[in-house]
């Protein structure tokens, strides 16, 4: 299968997604997933596809979401360094993109 892929890229054409239409895959992969408790690794994966893909257009809104993916992969998957270290990039390319660079 497609596995989270499908939020972000076309199954068929293998294209990425952009623009509005990945804004909402997005918002739908969040909504898919978010009822479930937080310790579950799909919650934990479909907060990252929402938070990258508000990086894309609302670096504003992005941060706080991209912090708390951050906060959740430290506490339940802290053995993970490299879904923490993509993380951590994560937020600080949002950083950079809102030009708070002391913080980045």
């Amino acid at each position: 299968g497609e596995g989270f892929m499908k939020w972000q890229k076309c199954f068929d054409c293998g294209q990425s997604f952009h623009g509005a239409v990945f804004h909402a895959l997005g918002w739908a992969c969040w909504k898919t997933y978010a009822g479930r408790p937080e310790t579950n690794e799909y919650r934990a994966k479909a907060m990252g596809v929402l938070g990258e893909t508000l990086l894309k257009s609302r670096p504003e809104e992005a941060l706080p979401v991209l912090e708390a993916s951050l906060a959740l992969k430290r506490r339940y998957w802290s053995h993970d360094e490299r879904s923490i270290l993509g993380a951590q990039e994560n937020v600080s390319s949002c950083l950079v993109m809102l030009q708070r660079y002391d913080e980045a």
